[in-house]
């Protein structure tokens, strides 16, 4: 596994057990593709997007698009992700959360800033989760159909 995927594991494990249900690779109506989007027993929608070197994250300059699709915004990073360096040099906004992920788990190592998502975009983006998550689970199905 890479060590992007590996991140994206842990990271859909922390979740989980923080109370979310997430999907990897959704698309937002913006036409960015979010790594994980998950929603919480109470609506709440969180954007994970991971990195796996300070390289990939200095490349990104979209992360700032998924802003408006989620109430709370993390990078996922392993444990080599050179953090005190980046937050030196105010490389992660303090809007965003951090989250320390391998394969088996993930800690949030910083809370991101909470904001409100607007009601009818929260609903596009319920909607657009359960939509992809059922057509995910039906395709196995559908194939021999």
């Amino acid at each position: 596994m890479t060590s992007t995927a590996l991140i994206t594991k842990g990271t859909m494990r922390l979740l989980h057990s923080m109370g979310y249900s997430a999907l990897c690779e959704l698309s937002l109506s913006n036409g960015r593709r979010a790594d994980l989007v998950g929603v919480g027993k109470s609506g709440g929608v969180i954007i994970v997007e991971v990195k796996s070197c300070l390289a990939d994250f200095r490349a990104d300059n979209k992360w700032q698009d998924y802003l408006p699709y989620s109430d709370e915004f993390y990078f996922a990073v392993d444990a080599n992700f050179p953090i005190d360096v980046l937050s030196e040099q105010a490389s992660l906004p303090s809007v965003t959360g951090i989250i320390v992920a391998d394969a088996y788990g993930g800690d949030v190592i910083r809370s991101a800033f909470s904001r409100k998502l607007h009601p009818a975009r929260r609903r596009t983006v319920h909607l657009k989760m359960a939509r992809v998550g059922a057509l995910r689970l039906a395709r196995p199905l559908m194939v021999d159909c």
